[in-house]
């Protein structure tokens, strides 16, 4: 997979929802719309980015007066939810849960004959990055090889280590760059380390904390660094836009610029591909223009091209000589021939590279109006795609032959997720899983040439789902757009307006929310007559680019409205009522919690606002706020300004206005979406006399945690308010 699509994944947002944590691509927002739709929006006159207000101390994320409000807040929330005896009941639950060593060890292939894993229990915190056989693991043998123990590094070295990935050589695959987070912040420390001897490399490159993206270079003597080089000099987003090449035993002052992008960009950086001949044959060059735009910059064989497809389209594998790109939107070749948006196609490099104005793709897969194209790879042979229809998981495996490409769909459990776990580039081999709401999650062999299919384990089941259901319904948005949810309870419920429900959704980024088994939350929350409920609103990916343009910018009231639908329904359905009713999200989701607890008063009895964007207006001078322009708009523009003043939770609160009181979460450590949007909300609700909880952990980054006790805490401490609110 290359690195223009990794990228995404090293700024995901991390959205809780039960005991899930699903990764949130916060870089794949899409193309500009002119139209405004601002329904249901108040009407706050545009008055720009303002400088400052009366919590603007609040933002200085380690200020004493900042830090003795944190803690007085942080201290009567604990003290309210952690006295609850469900809070201990849940703790031995989700800890039990943590602890469990016959848990699916999730594979992922490595060299020749061997697979790894990143562990993390109730034992090892930070978690174990680990080695077996093939031969061992398909017996069940399990014996693992300890490759690097993080908790152990992080007691030895005397730092607060989260692992954020490992960077193996394609030719080389013992030398690795590894990738560490102090506190889960976004900003890694990047060391070479030989899996081989279990050892950091003393003469290994070693890279000080920045925001930066890192990739092998031509040889294993050889990196590309896109990173801030000098203080000060990165692009407006904060991530570097000056990539340098630097060699074994040379000083950062003495790497040499390869590539640079504009100070406007959001980033820019280079990557190294290999073809089947294990040599590097093609160096691209990315300037990521916006959330969803990338200008890329082939060179092949001393060649350079840009190839004249969309800057929205998604460049996603370069497989047996064919550059893969899935298109966003509706593009006309030189010839006339017209490619529809979300499909996926191909055409030769080699053959290519000294006339890009003139390529024809091929047609590798069209989706229908009711499909999505999710990850896209490769195994040595076949090239493999997910797809949603409907919200509901397929994969397909694709032979490229005489010019044309041949699919098969894998013959897989119906009414469930499909996700691709691992590939391997020596043959035909894959790993995958398939899991429902209340399906524990089931690993599977399979082989993308024969297309046989092996199971290998099912995860144990959490709760009994034997009197449970789950249903997809469909509601008209406030425009008439037919929204899809998901609706998880017991069989039989009473429908008078009793039954506690949780609305939890995301509607961002072209991020698609899909079954995921709830594990302990089906413990804690289906066991006890909770409802589950998962809208796929707009905003999100769920059915494709246009899916996600539709709640673009000044679109992006329908996100709100489709909630609202949403809620509405299942109260008019009687199947809740405000009273049991809630909403949760995180991140982008917490946005669109905040909008729902300022818009909708009177729908909500709880809502979970986890490491929020709160301040519309200054949100882009905040962190990486920058970089999300292309998904919510800019303040200093008049009209898009107007329309996200017009939105903020943090500008409509309104005295006087009766609130369900809300529980906002995040993190010291957040260095993506700042902690000061949660902060003077909550700071702003008080002044004006509105409970609300609140909770900022100390470190953990943006997804608030950095171990596997500390993601079980959180989830505790939300399930634990959500039952008072929802179900006392």
């Amino acid at each position: 997979m290359p690195f223009s699509v990794l990228f995404k994944y090293t700024l995901c947002l991390i959205l809780y929802y039960g005991d899930f944590l699903l990764k949130i691509l916060i870089i794949s927002s899409g193309i500009i719309l002119s139209t405004i739709a601002w329904s249901g929006a108040s009407s706050l006159p545009f008055e720009g980015v303002q400088a400052n207000d009366e919590n603007t101390y609040l933002e200085d994320v380690q200020g004493p007066e900042a830090l003795n409000w944190v803690a007085a807040k942080n201290e009567a929330t604990l003290q309210r939810l952690r006295t609850d005896p469900r809070y201990a009941e849940f703790e031995g639950l989700s800890k039990a849960s943590a602890a469990d060593a016959t848990r699916i060890a999730y594979p992922a292939f490595g060299k020749t004959g061997e697979l790894r894993n990143f562990w993390m229990d109730d034992v090892n915190l930070r978690g174990l990055w680990r080695t077996t056989s093939q031969d061992d693991y398909f017996k069940g043998k399990y014996s693992w090889r300890t490759i690097l123990d993080i908790d152990a590094l992080a007691a030895k070295e005397g730092r607060n280590w989260t692992f954020a990935g490992a960077l193996c050589h394609p030719l080389h695959e013992d030398r690795c760059l590894l990738s560490f987070s102090d506190g889960g912040k976004d900003a890694v420390t990047v060391r070479e380390f030989d899996r081989a001897t279990g050892k950091f490399l003393p003469s290994g490159f070693k890279l000080p904390e920045a925001k930066q993206i890192v990739s092998w270079g031509e040889d294993l003597n050889t990196v590309y660094v896109s990173r801030e080089w000098d203080q000060g000099d990165v692009a407006s987003s904060g991530y570097g836009y000056i990539t340098k090449v630097l060699q074994r035993g040379q000083s950062l002052g003495e790497a040499r610029e390869i590539f640079r992008g504009e100070k406007t960009d959001i980033s820019a950086y280079a990557e190294m591909f290999w073809g089947e001949t294990d040599v590097p044959v093609v160096q691209m060059n990315n300037r990521v223009l916006s959330g969803d735009e990338i200008l890329s910059q082939f060179i092949y064989n001393g060649k350079k091209a840009i190839f004249p497809l969309p800057v929205t389209s998604q460049f996603v594998e370069l497989f047996q000589g064919q550059l893969i790109y899935r298109l966003k939107e509706d593009w006309k070749s030189a010839s006339g021939t017209t490619y529809v948006a979300d499909s996926i196609v191909s055409f030769d490099l080699a053959a290519n590279v000294d006339h890009p104005e003139k390529i024809e793709p091929v047609k590798v897969f069209v989706p229908s109006e009711h499909q999505a194209i999710g990850n896209v790879s490769s195994t040595e042979n076949r090239l493999l795609i997910e797809v949603l229809s409907d919200v509901v998981g397929q994969l397909y495996s694709l032979q490229f032959e005489k010019g044309a490409w041949h699919s098969q769909q894998f013959q897989l459990p119906k009414n469930a997720s499909v996700t691709l776990l691992s590939t391997d580039g020596g043959s035909d081999e894959l790993f995958l899983t398939v899991e429902g709401f209340l399906e524990p999650t089931t690993l599977y062999w399979a082989d993308a040439a024969s297309m046989d299919v092996k199971l290998l384990q099912t995860e144990h089941a959490d709760f009994d789902a034997s009197d449970m259901q789950v249903t997809q319904n469909w509601v008209s948005s406030k425009d008439g757009t037919k929204i899809p949810y998901f609706m998880v309870s017991k069989k039989g419920i009473p429908l008078d307006g009793s039954n506690p429900t949780l609305i939890t959704a995301y509607g961002g980024f072209e991020i698609s929310l899909t079954p995921h088994y709830l594990g302990t939350v089906g413990k804690m929350w289906l066991e006890r007559g909770g409802v589950y409920v998962l809208p796929n609103i707009r905003g999100g990916g769920e059915f494709g680019a246009k899916w996600h343009r539709a709640g673009l910018k000044t679109n992006r009231q329908r996100v709100y409205d489709d909630v609202q639908a949403v809620a509405e329904d299942l109260i008019a359905r009687k199947i809740t009522s405000p009273r049991r009713l809630g909403v949760s999200g995180g991140s982008n989701g917490g946005l669109m919690a905040g909008v729902q607890l300022v818009q909708r008063p009177e729908l909500w009895n709880a809502v979970v606002v986890s490491v929020p964007l709160l301040d519309m207006v200054r949100y882009n001078v905040l962190s990486a706020g920058a970089s999300w322009i292309s998904e919510y708009g800019d303040p200093a523009d008049p009209v898009e300004g107007a329309f996200l003043r017009s939105i903020s939770p943090y500008h409509n609160l309104k005295p006087g206005t009766h609130y369900p009181e809300p529980f906002f979460i995040t993190s010291q450590a957040d260095d993506r979406v700042h902690p000061g949007h949660a902060r003077k909300m909550a700071a702003r609700m008080d002044a004006m006399g509105i409970p609300n909880l609140f909770f900022e952990s100390d470190d953990g980054g943006h997804s608030a945690v950095k171990t596997s006790w500390e993601n079980t805490d959180s989830n505790i401490l939300q399930w634990v308010y959500l039952m008072q609110k929802l179900m006392d």
